[in-house]
């Protein structure tokens, strides 16, 4: 293998590792970015101004702040080196006097002068103290003799004191004079103003964030098969278009609703008629053997006909509203042990709920009728949380086979070797089932259940 190959093997291992951190850097990242859009709005908002705020305090604190206080220093500590300067060139002022005079008067400062003994030991330094680095520096580069200072003792002065021949010099400058003080008010000023502009800024991604909201709270509204009679577009210019879309789609769905409810109507009223035509020429005819069983397949006729016309309506024109489940869930036990079954109902939480009740009590009404068709005993489960509506119907039946438990739910198919959900019927049980529960935003789910046979989920939105 040649240098070059070798080069590109090993360029090609590098890639694909960066390309591999790369992508589990972005799968980290996003699961730590918040899922609202809301949350996102104010990262977006708030990170550039953090960082720009930051990049603006460490230029501020590092360039200016520095330099002011070092330059502030260097002038006080020059005062210092010119009082030392007139201490050796006038001897003659025994007492000081002038030096302390024009020390007081002319530089700002208070000077005393200490026995030569009278020297602190170097105590610890304060941490992140940028007065007393500055203030050290400054005094050993211009002064270079033993000297202690005291930054943090008094808060308006500052204290130093530096060891003469013959004696040890004590001067206390005004901290102002030797540092930039007025940093803090800008950084107050920096952070004041951001927290405002961040005020307004939620208050306004707020106003801006309900309309996608209230579109989102309308369309699962729509969902669940309920009406949405306040809604109306607002918001920004694309929130306007999206739920004006919305609208119409609503709109183009419930003319299709009606269309298809005026038609099936119309087909039911014509087959209807010529039912009873058939039923009355039955009845003129008389009694024999041949009309019993016309008569027997014209019930049968006319039992598949509103099988047929109930599983294409579906539950169209019914409103959601506020119902007991609890109470509708007794009211199938009772019918069930009408007709012969022992049956047991258990419920938990809070049973009232908002569906289309009497389409909702049909679709349960089908599992019930399945499961006691095929089983002796019936158990009937339900249970309301803060986001689901779940009732399960057990049976003691000989169940379905699990590779069929999807394809029971197509129309008009019926299983005759395992569990015929429709004997004597069309086969729509479960479908007309399925399909009200999905017009409230759920779904209806087959397993095994606890007592041998089959169990059917009912679960849908609250």
């Amino acid at each position: 293998m040649s240098t070059l190959d070798i080069g590109l093997t090993f360029i090609r291992t590098a890639s694909r590792r960066v390309s591999s951190a790369s992508g589990w850097l972005g799968r980290w990242f996003k699961e730590l970015m918040p899922k609202g859009l809301y949350a996102r709005a104010l990262l977006i908002i708030i990170v550039p101004m953090v960082v720009l705020q930051s990049v603006v305090a460490f230029v501020f604190m590092e360039r200016h702040w520095n330099t002011v206080t070092r330059r502030l220093s260097a002038a006080v500590v020059q005062d210092i080196a010119a009082l030392m300067d007139i201490y050796k060139t006038y001897p003659q002022d025994k007492d000081r006097t002038q030096i302390k005079r024009i020390a007081q008067q002319r530089l700002g400062l208070v000077v005393d002068f200490l026995p030569v003994n009278d020297m602190p030991a170097p105590g610890p330094k304060p941490f992140f103290s940028l007065l007393d680095q500055t203030l050290s520096v400054q005094l050993s580069r211009q002064i270079g003799r033993p000297f202690w200072i005291d930054t943090v003792g008094r808060s308006s002065l500052v204290e130093i004191r530096i060891k003469l021949d013959d004696t040890v010099m004590r001067v206390f400058a005004q901290r102002s004079a030797a540092y930039a003080s007025n940093s803090e008010i800008f950084i107050f000023w920096m952070v004041g103003t951001s927290s405002i502009l961040l005020i307004v800024a939620v208050l306004f991604l707020r106003n801006q964030i309900k309309p996608i909201l209230r579109l989102a709270d309308a369309a699962e509204s729509f969902g669940k098969g309920r009406e949405v009679p306040d809604f109306r577009p607002r918001g920004a210019r694309e929130v306007r278009r999206a739920a004006l879309a919305f609208m119409e789609m609503k709109s183009r769905v419930e003319r299709s609703i009606e269309q298809r409810t005026a038609m099936l109507a119309g087909v039911s009223h014509d087959l209807r008629t010529i039912l009873t035509r058939f039923k009355l020429e039955m009845a003129l005819i008389g009694d024999s053997p041949e009309v019993e069983g016309m008569r027997k397949d014209v019930d049968e006729m006319s039992g598949m006909l509103e099988a047929y016309l109930a599983f294409a309506r579906g539950d169209s024109g019914e409103q959601a509203q506020p119902t007991d489940m609890e109470q509708a869930l007794e009211e199938l036990r009772s019918d069930a042990e009408r007709h012969g079954h022992a049956a047991t109902v258990v419920f938990h939480g809070l049973p009232v709920v908002i569906v289309k009740p009497a389409s909702f009590k049909r679709c349960l009404a089908n599992l019930v009728s399945n499961a006691a068709r095929h089983g002796d005993a019936i158990a009937i489960t339900g249970h309301r949380d803060h986001r689901y509506l779940t009732v399960t119907i057990d049976d003691d039946g000989p169940g379905i086979p699990p590779d069929m438990r999807e394809e029971v739910f197509k129309p008009f198919l019926r299983l005759d070797d395992a569990r015929n959900q429709d004997e004597g019927g069309t086969g729509l049980g479960l479908a007309i089932a399925r399909d009200i529960a999905r017009s409230h935003g759920g779904d209806i789910t087959l397993g095994d259940s606890p007592m041998g046979g089959l169990r059917a989920t009912v679960r849908v939105p609250v």
